[in-house]
């Protein structure tokens, strides 16, 4: 009960598993949550509520939830997320609805919840955005809009809630995970678009849900205390480089 207690949204798989296993790694009790049942290999320790944060009363219950099973939340991570490939004008409301509920209003939710403790006892929020906040990718419109969204989000809540509590969000770039290969197959040729990006990394590789846990470990961290209302690129590089393909020089 001595040690501090964290919530990461959408910790079954992927990067969310990856920042799940870090904190535990690290010290922290752990609740995580998803839409389905309890993911098969997860820490017996970590405490699995099945919610969608997308609905106000299922974030609210994850945080009290969190309260009875460790005590006060002392570090939110909103890693839940969806993607749909399209443009805009293919787009329809059930789309918009699906993307814009979970990244969108989805973080909204989990962080006003959080807030209530936070504002009176202090923490800490790290929000999972996106490079596709920043560049759009072919195909992701909403998607797109949507981790935008989060980095609005993320800079209000540093100026508004400091110095009780610190917001930052971290934009990874191509993790490989199963959203980044469904994003690789709307390509014609998904093994040449994959080989085109991979040169166009300085790092000479594309990036793994660790490369992430470890960022989220820093910002969770007293060394990154005077850090508030920031957005990291982790992206290998990538958008540093110019859009001139490398491997052609």
């Amino acid at each position: 009960m001595d040690r501090p207690v964290a919530i990461v949204t959408g910790g079954s798989r992927g990067i969310g598993r990856a920042i799940v296993d870090r904190l535990m790694s690290d010290g922290y009790n752990v609740v995580t949550c998803g839409r389905g049942a309890r993911p098969k290999g997860l820490d017996l320790r970590v405490v699995w509520v099945q919610a969608d944060v997308s609905l106000t009363g299922d974030a609210a219950r994850l945080i009290s939830q969190a309260n009875r099973a460790f005590g006060r939340v002392s570090l939110l991570v909103n890693n839940a997320g969806v993607q749909v490939e399209k443009t805009v004008a293919d787009s329809d409301d059930d789309d918009w609805d699906l993307v814009m509920n979970v990244n969108c209003k989805g973080v909204f939710n989990m962080c006003r919840a959080a807030l209530v403790d936070m504002a009176e006892h202090g923490g800490n929020i790290i929000n999972i955005g996106s490079i596709s906040g920043m560049v759009s990718d072919p195909s992701m419109a909403l998607y797109n809009a949507s981790k935008a969204f989060v980095h609005g989000l993320t800079r209000s809540i540093a100026v508004d809630h400091g110095p009780k509590v610190r917001c930052n969000a971290i934009r990874p770039g191509w993790i490989m995970t199963e959203m980044a290969e469904d994003g690789f197959a709307l390509a014609n040729d998904p093994k040449r678009a994959m080989e085109d990006a991979l040169v166009r990394h300085p790092v000479g590789r594309f990036g793994e849900p660790a490369d992430i846990a470890n960022t989220v470990s820093w910002l969770a961290s007293d060394q990154s205390a005077y850090v508030t209302g920031a957005c990291f690129t982790v992206d290998g590089g990538m958008t540093a480089a110019s859009p001139l393909n490398p491997g052609l020089f």
